[in-house]
C-alpha cells in the first residue's frame, strides 16, 4: 500500500504519516462557536476532517476523534478585545446564552449528518470543562508563564522561545506596532488571555468563580484543556481552518507545551483553505454567508455540497457560486444515476481490470488527501468500457467508504415498476423494432408524465425515476 503522506502546516511540507501508537490515531478538530448558524465556509473544516478520518479507517487505523463546542470565551474580535459572542447574541436576540448555544449546537450537528460527516467519538463543550481550564491556568501560573492585569490573566509569550513557530510570526514587528498604537494592558503584543475577569458592575450570563476572581476562560485555553483530557499528551493530528493558524492554534501550542512540558504537543497540524464568496472570505462578520439551509431551499442536496468541497483539494482556497454548486449537483446526480443503473444489472465483466482503478484511487487519497484526483479516477472508472456493472458497483462502494457521497449501490433498493409500466416499456421496444417511432415517442412522453425517464443507448434502453 502506498505510504500516506500528509501536509504538516508546522513543517510546511508533506511527510509520511506515522502514528504515535501503532495503528491508532487521535485527532482533535476545532469546533464551532455556537452563537448562530454555521455557514458553508464553517462546514468545510468538518468535511475535510471527515475525509481524513475515513482515509485512516480505510487504511486499517483505529481512530479517536474529538470535536469541541465553543459556547463561551470567543470574543467578537477573535483576540482579547470585544464582547463574548455568546453574550452579544443573547443581548440582541433576547434568548439566554445557554439556550442559544443549545439551539445552534443541535443545528450544527444536524448539518453534519446531512453532509455524511461521521459523528466524533467525543463532543466536548467549553462550559462543561471549566475546572479543567482553571487547573491548566494554575499549572501555567506555577511555572511562571502568567501575569495579571486589571481584568485579565495573561500568558506571557516572552517566556516561550518557540512562540509563533506555527505561523512564522515576526514578534519584533508586532512590538513596533504595539508601541505605535500605545496599548499598555499587555507586556507583549502577542500575549493572550487565559482568564477574563468580570468587572464588579457587570453581570454576565456565563461566569464562574476562580482563584483569580469571577470570570470566564479564554478561547484558546478551552481547546488545550479538552483535547488533552480526551486524547492525552501528545496526540497525533490537530485540524482546523487556515484562519486559526496565526492566533488560535499558535496560542494553543504555546500554552500546551508550557503546561505539559512536551514538544511537540501535536505531531501533525492540518488546515483547510478558505471558502470564498464573491471574491471575499465567506464570513458572518462581513455578511457574506450561505448556509446549508439556504441551498436546500434552492433545491440543492447537501451531498452535492460535499461533492463540491471534495472537488477541490482541502488546502486550496475555493470559490463558492451558484454556478459552482449547480454544476456540482449535476455531476453528483449523474453519479447517482450510474449507481442506480449498476444496482439493477448483474452484468459482470473485466474483473482483471479492477485492481488498477483501486490502486490509483488509493494513491490519490494517500497523496495528502487529493480528493479531486480521486474523483477523476471515479469518473474514469464509470466511463470505462472494460468493466461490467457488478465491477463498477463494487468499486464505487469501496471508494465511497472514503468519499461518503452516497455511492454504495448495495444501499440502493432497485425501485419496482408496476405491470402497466413494464407493459408500456415492452410495447415501446417493439415499436422501435418495427420503426414505428411516432408510437415510441408517444409512449416515452406518457412514461415521462408518470415520472419514468427512458434513456436509449447502443446496449439497449434503460429507465430511471425522474
Amino acid at each position: 500500500m502506498t505510504e500516506l503522506r500528509l501536509y504538516n502546516t508546522l513543517m510546511r511540507e508533506k511527510r509520511t504519516f506515522e502514528s504515535i501508537e501503532p495503528k491508532r490515531v487521535r485527532i482533535y478538530t476545532c469546533g464551532p462557536t455556537v452563537y448562530s448558524r454555521s455557514h458553508l465556509g464553517n462546514m468545510r473544516p468538518y468535511v475535510f476532517a471527515d475525509l481524513l478520518r475515513r482515509t485512516l479507517l480505510s487504511r486499517g487505523y483505529e481512530v479517536r476523534h474529538v470535536i469541541n463546542v465553543t459556547d463561551v470565551g470567543h470574543l467578537a474580535g477573535d483576540t482579547d478585545d470585544g464582547e463574548d459572542k455568546m453574550e452579544l447574541a443573547a443581548r440582541t436576540t433576547g434568548l439566554s446564552a445557554w439556550d442559544i448555544a443549545e439551539k445552534w449546537t443541535a443545528v450544527f450537528k444536524a448539518d453534519l449528518v446531512k453532509l455524511n460527516v461521521l459523528e466524533p467519538h467525543v463532543w466536548c463543550k467549553a462550559t462543561d470543562h471549566i475546572p479543567d481550564q482553571i487547573a491548566l491556568i494554575q499549572t501555567l501560573e506555577e511555572k511562571g508563564f502568567t501575569y495579571r492585569s486589571a481584568d485579565t490573566i495573561y500568558f506571557d509569550t516572552s517566556k516561550d522561545p518557540n512562540y509563533g513557530e506555527l505561523a512564522r510570526l515576526n514578534l519584533d514587528a508586532q512590538q513596533t506596532q504595539e508601541r505605535i498604537e500605545g496599548a499598555a494592558h499587555k507586556r507583549n503584543p502577542a500575549d493572550f488571555a487565559l482568564w477574563k475577569l468580570t468587572p464588579g458592575e457587570v453581570r454576565r450570563q456565563m461566569e464562574w468563580e476562580s482563584p483569580w476572581g469571577v470570570g470566564f476562560p479564554g478561547w484558546h485555553l478551552e481547546c488545550s484543556a479538552m483535547s488533552s483530557r480526551y486524547l492525552g499528551v501528545p496526540f497525533d493530528i490537530h485540524t482546523g481552518g487556515i484562519d486559526h493558524v496565526p492566533i488560535h492554534h499558535t496560542n494553543e501550542i504555546a500554552q500546551s507545551e508550557a503546561a505539559f512540558g512536551v514538544r511537540p504537543w501535536v505531531n501533525t497540524w492540518m488546515h483547510n483553505g478558505w471558502l470564498m464568496f464573491e471574491s471575499g472570505k465567506m464570513a458572518k462578520s462581513a455578511g457574506t454567508t450561505v448556509t446549508l439551509e439556504d441551498i436546500e431551499a434552492d433545491g440543492i442536496e447537501p451531498l452535492s455540497m460535499r461533492y463540491l468541497l471534495l472537488n477541490a483539494h482541502y488546502r486550496q482556497q475555493m470559490n463558492y457560486s451558484g454556478d459552482a454548486i449547480s454544476g456540482a449537483q449535476s455531476a453528483h446526480r449523474r453519479l447517482l444515476r450510474h449507481v442506480e443503473e449498476y444496482a439493477r444489472s448483474d452484468e459482470s465483466e473485466g474483473a482483471e481490470h479492477v485492481e488498477p482503478y483501486r490502486r490509483r484511487f488509493a494513491d490519490a487519497i494517500a497523496d495528502d488527501l487529493n480528493s479531486p484526483q480521486a474523483l477523476a479516477v471515479v469518473w474514469e472508472m464509470v466511463r470505462a468500457t472494460e468493466l461490467g456493472a457488478v465491477e463498477k458497483s463494487g468499486l464505487l462502494a469501496e471508494f465511497d467508504r472514503v468519499l461518503a457521497l452516497g455511492l454504495d449501490g448495495a444501499k440502493i433498493e432497485a425501485p419496482d415498476l408496476d405491470e402497466d409500466v413494464k407493459r408500456l416499456i415492452a410495447e415501446r421496444e417493439q415499436a422501435r423494432a418495427d420503426r414505428d417511432f411516432a408510437r415510441a415517442d408517444e409512449i416515452r412522453d406518457e412514461l415521462l408524465a408518470d415520472g419514468i425517464v427512458l434513456e436509449d443507448n447502443p446496449s439497449g434502453t434503460r429507465w430511471r425515476r425522474a
